[in-house]
């Protein structure tokens, strides 16, 4: 059970649907994650044995430095879900991680797994 969020706009009800919400995501994200290991081993399979083309090689080289990319941000995503659920369960959802500041509600209508507040995001991002 959730304890109450020490963020001042924030009630159970949204609460609730948020934990929802993340919880819909990570599944989202972890599926997407399968398939794409998925296909890459169909593709193995396919054309494992067969002489290919250099044309080929490349594409398959391509399409693979795309999916490690996806995974990395899925990777990074499920990250910031798991950890947004824990701090739904410690009673801090809302609250930046970096300033304990309140994170708009509007961020976490958009961005469940919000973090960070956005002016602190933009900060880390900057810094990257």
């Amino acid at each position: 059970m959730s304890k109450p969020s020490g963020h001042p706009e924030l009630d159970s009800a949204f609460i609730g649907q948020q934990r929802k919400k993340l919880e819909a995501l990570r599944q989202h994200l972890i599926g997407g994650e399968q398939r794409i290991r998925a296909d890459e081993r169909s593709e193995t399979e396919l054309h494992g044995g067969e002489a290919r083309e250099l044309e080929d090689d490349a594409q398959t080289l391509a399409q693979r430095e795309v999916n490690q990319a996806e995974r990395n941000v899925s990777d990074q995503r499920i990250l910031s879900i798991e950890r947004a659920l824990q701090k739904i369960e410690h009673g801090s959802y809302g609250l930046s991680d970096q300033s304990g500041e309140p994170i708009a509600k509007a961020r976490l209508e958009s961005m469940p797994e919000a973090l960070f507040t956005i002016e602190e995001e933009r900060k880390r991002e900057a810094n990257r």
